[in-house]
């Protein structure tokens, strides 16, 4: 058998750094029956995301004599990448690509590729869906065995058609719809893409093979975004129009989310045709019972909250701390708001004031703000800040601390307490103590994050973004200077 070692087969995956292939790669390291290889133009930006077992080798798709050590004694190639984001050549960039990559396989007898497609029929389908497509048959035209999935819209944290549907509901109360955001598709869960691409592994190599891949429910684009605004609690006000054209929506996509304007309005134009599944072969042949769209968003928001929860803002933001934008850096639907300081004491004085932060104690900076902020909160109906805390000194996971309460401690390290008071949103405030580069101290950082929830959230942030800035840097400072107290 190709790339046999030790009973495993040598798998190639490439577009390991994109969404899909970034969220198949740890799945397929997972797996005791192969050995995983990457193929990617810059080797450093997979360091520190793969095991030690998964070889990462230097190559281009557009530079064929660069793939044939990549594709060398490799049983399976994963082919997960395009050339969305780039100018106005994609689709002839994406036929070269195709085309090196189709005959490096052959000539390296690689058993099988994997493809993973866009779902969509007509003679009118838009340059986007037109390439991908034309991939597919490249790849099936190689004389390598392919297998080929064509997948409605993907449905999971970080896709960018998630991504876009959640910008537009959390920034717009009234959002004008045109026809064709009432096209019918079948969004999958991306959980249930990674099942058929797995699951592309076992069997016979054989055949080449189109399937056709979408979730259990039938729903619009207007559907996912009622959904998505219906698990947020939020009320948003979609009005049909007429007269949107998909070139001129893909234009205003761009002006509502600047973020994703350069691929979104690729994506937009690709919205008029329906995305369904015709033929459920891929279902019988895999075995994979989709999920719906309800549980599919409900996924996505908890993988998303996994993923924030598990970020050291130490790593994630650089070491100077000070918002490099007006009211911090925006991570997914969430604004956060990072600063350090650096004090001359040992980590366990330096976390000392934070473990006792709250209660008798207070909050180091503006505690007659604080105490506005917990009476505002009681004549709401919220908690205020009569709790205090159990214990004056340590603090435990479920721990009250006035309106705050301890998601997660690590003594002498790490603080995260997340808010109970009223909000337009969610909110978290977490503490971080390392060791200094010099080692002569520590550097403690304070972080603040907000997720917002719609537009009334985002202009209580905004709006109190001065008075937050001014507690935030306070409070800081008169922790790094109690910790130099002792």
């Amino acid at each position: 058998m190709t790339g046999a070692r030790d009973g495993r087969r040598l798998v190639l995956l490439t577009g390991a750094t994109g969404y899909v292939g970034g969220r198949l790669l740890p799945e397929l390291e997972a797996r005791s029956d192969v050995r995983v290889r990457c193929l990617s133009r810059r080797p450093e930006s997979l360091r520190g995301r793969v095991d030690d077992e998964t070889e990462v080798v230097a190559g281009d798709l557009l530079e064929p004599e660069s793939l044939g050590p990549a594709l060398r004694d490799v049983d399976a190639a994963y082919y997960l990448v395009h050339s969305m984001g780039e100018g106005q050549e994609f689709e002839e960039m994406d036929r070269r690509a195709a085309e090196n990559f189709a005959e490096a396989a052959r000539a390296a007898d690689v058993r099988r590729i994997v493809y993973l497609g866009g779902l969509g029929e007509g003679s009118d389908l838009s340059r986007h869906l037109r390439s991908r497509q034309e991939v597919g048959r490249i790849l099936r035209e190689s004389g390598v065995p392919t297998l080929e999935f064509r997948a409605s819209i993907v449905i999971g944290s970080g896709s960018l058609s998630y991504e876009m549907i959640r910008t537009l509901v959390e920034r717009l109360p009234v959002m004008l719809l045109p026809r064709w955001v009432r096209k019918k598709a079948q969004p999958i869960a991306i959980e249930d893409v990674l099942a058929y691409l797995l699951g592309a592994l076992d069997g016979p190599a054989d055949e080449s093979r189109v399937y056709q891949i979408g979730g259990a429910d039938r729903v619009s684009y207007e559907g996912i975004m009622r959904e998505y605004a219906r698990q947020r609690g939020l009320r948003r006000l979609m009005i049909p129009v007429p007269v949107l054209t998909p070139w001129l929506s893909a234009l205003w996509l761009g002006l509502v989310t600047p973020l994703y304007s350069r691929i979104g309005r690729k994506l937009a134009t690709s919205l008029v045709h329906e995305t369904v599944v015709t033929d459920h072969s891929a279902e019988e042949r895999f075995g994979v019972e989709p999920r719906g769209i309800e549980e599919a968003i409900r996924r996505a928001r908890n993988h998303e909250d996994r993923e924030f929860a598990a970020t050291r803002w130490s790593d994630a933001l650089s070491a100077g701390g000070e918002p490099s934008t007006w009211g911090g850096q925006r991570f997914g639907t969430r604004v956060v708001d990072s600063r350090t300081g650096e004090v001359s004491v040992a980590p366990d004085r330096a976390f000392a004031p934070i473990r006792r932060i709250g209660g008798e104690t207070g909050w180091y900076f503006g505690d007659v703000l604080w105490s506005l902020r917990g009476l505002l909160d009681d004549l709401a109906g919220g908690v205020g800040l009569r709790r205090g805390r159990r214990d004056p000194e340590h603090v435990e996971p479920g721990d009250t601390v006035d309106f705050w309460r301890v998601e997660r401690i690590e003594p002498d390290r790490l603080l995260r307490l997340r808010a109970e008071m009223r909000l337009p949103g969610r909110a978290w405030l977490q503490f971080e103590v390392e060791p200094s580069a010099d080692g002569d101290g520590s550097v403690i950082r304070q972080t603040a994050v907000f997720d917002p929830r719609g537009l009334a959230g985002l202009l209580y942030w905004y709006g109190l973004y001065p008075i937050h800035s001014l507690v935030f840097r306070g409070m800081l400072r008169g922790i790094c200077r109690e910790a130099r107290r002792g």
